[in-house]
């Protein structure tokens, strides 16, 4: 197997992990906050703490998030605060397809 094919393979892992709301609205809260314990996100979320274990162990397993224990609490945080970056990139991507489609309705509408 090639690196380039090894890239690929890690990059659709990273994106995969990515690819639930729960899960991004999980990186969108820990890139607000430098830190959260599952019993916060858990409330944050409004799911339960399995569901957001689960969410949490998908994420870390793509390297996306990691934890370090602060008493009896587990905090995760962002392992890469560049993934903002990411959702920049994706929310262009969605402005752009709101134009396009406004343009369609307005030409049609005309």
């Amino acid at each position: 197997m090639t690196i380039k094919k090894k890239l690929y393979e890690a990059r659709t892992k990273v994106a995969k992990a990515l690819a639930h709301e729960t899960r991004l609205e999980i990186v969108d809260i820990l890139k607000e906050k430098e830190a959260q314990c599952v019993c916060e996100l858990t409330e944050i979320l409004g799911v339960s703490q399995s569901s957001v274990s689960k969410h949490l162990g998908i994420l870390k397993n793509a390297g996306i998030v990691d934890f370090r224990k602060e008493g009896l609490n587990v905090c995760y945080y962002l392992r890469t605060p560049c993934v903002a970056n990411f959702f920049t990139c994706l929310d262009r991507i969605i402005e752009e397809d709101f134009k396009k489609m406004k343009e369609q309705l307005d030409f049609i509408e005309g």
